[in-house]
């Protein structure tokens, strides 16, 4: 089971972020989409999960990216 992004109010002001982390799903596509390799996003990351990068991925690409921010 892939870790979910999950929007909690008392975590970034609701900010959709990696669960467990304080990591914004947002920063972590950013630096896909600029081109940043796996490994630079989880040094810049540390507590990122194994499989954060493509929890993100994926919660873009089904739409969950553009409810939460309704």
């Amino acid at each position: 089971m892939q870790t979910p992004i999950v929007s909690n109010p008392g975590i970034l002001g609701g900010t959709p972020v990696v669960q467990g982390t304080r990591v914004p799903a947002e920063n972590v596509l950013a630096e896909v989409h600029g081109g940043t390799s796996r490994f630079e996003i989880f040094c810049s990351y540390p507590s990122l999960p194994p499989d954060g990068i493509d929890a993100c991925i994926e919660w873009e690409i089904n739409g969950e990216k553009t409810e939460k921010n309704r």
